[in-house]
């Protein structure tokens, strides 16, 4: 599996007795929306660091939006184990 999201959402149950483990892949919707939200968190990031650099300021709303969406990557990444 080459895809790094795809493989941290996969759950592996393992079974009493057989030497199989029962993979469990994500639903490919979820997959897209955890890539949308990295992307969205690496462009407000980006966004925010040209917003200190011409303007000198810090912009609270910004950094909100970057927060809220890493708190949703690391929700479904550790809820989904």
């Amino acid at each position: 599996m080459k895809d790094w999201i795809k493989k941290a959402l996969t759950k592996t149950i393992k079974q009493k007795g057989k030497s199989q483990p029962i993979i469990i892949e994500p639903n490919p919707k979820l997959v897209y929306a955890v890539k949308f939200a990295i992307a969205m968190t690496l462009s407000l990031s980006a966004l925010e660091i040209t917003h200190i650099a011409i303007l000198g300021a810090w912009n609270s709303e910004i950094f909100s939006a970057i927060t809220a969406l890493t708190g949703t990557i690391t929700g479904i990444l550790i809820g989904s184990k």
